[in-house]
């Protein structure tokens, strides 16, 4: 017998709450994923191997994007770039307004964040509809860099939010129906 451990199943961290954050919602909780050392660290490994080479930077998306950035950026020493909802970075920015479901939200990226040439991986913890992770895409390429692939922790499939970036290679660890 080997001493090796059975690998992790990332499902067993991802819990359901019902009725949240409105009636009829099913919302796919990633907390117990992050409390749980091994859990977390197996979901950073199995998402580091979806990173193509010569990547220049992770952006992570505001907020649960920057979890998983940061231990991408650890595990591949490569820099963090964070794409924040307005009035939360202090240098000079580029934005971006996207519609939602009932209204309109914006995102910045720091100007001298990236340029052009630039090769980077956006990661988030959830795909859902795909609204947040395609104004990160836009944003990122006014800039003028290349998005190379999408991460994600969870996919909600029957959203349809792979559609949306589907000029985009995307990579996710759960897929729920």
């Amino acid at each position: 017998m080997s001493g090796t451990k059975p690998a992790v199943n990332l499902c067993d961290y991802i819990r359901d709450i019902p009725d949240f954050p409105k009636p009829g919602i099913v919302f796919k909780d990633i907390t117990p994923l992050l409390a749980n050392g091994e859990a977390f660290c197996a979901s950073i490994s199995r998402l580091a191997c979806h990173i193509p080479e010569d990547i220049d930077a992770i952006v992570g998306i505001e907020s649960r994007g920057f979890l998983f950035g940061a231990g991408l950026s650890q595990h591949g020493c490569i820099g963090l770039v964070p794409v924040r909802k307005p009035g939360k970075l202090p240098a000079d920015v580029h934005g971006i307004d996207y519609e939602l479901e009932y209204g309109v939200d914006r995102l910045e990226i720091h100007r001298d964040s990236l340029s052009a040439g630039h090769r980077v991986v956006i990661v988030d913890d959830l795909l859902a509809t795909g609204g947040t992770v395609r104004a990160t895409i836009d944003l990122v390429r006014q800039l003028g860099a290349e998005v190379a692939a999408c991460l994600f922790v969870v996919e909600l499939k029957a959203l349809g939010g792979r559609q949306r970036i589907s000029d985009v290679p995307v990579h996710s660890l759960i897929a729920y129906d």
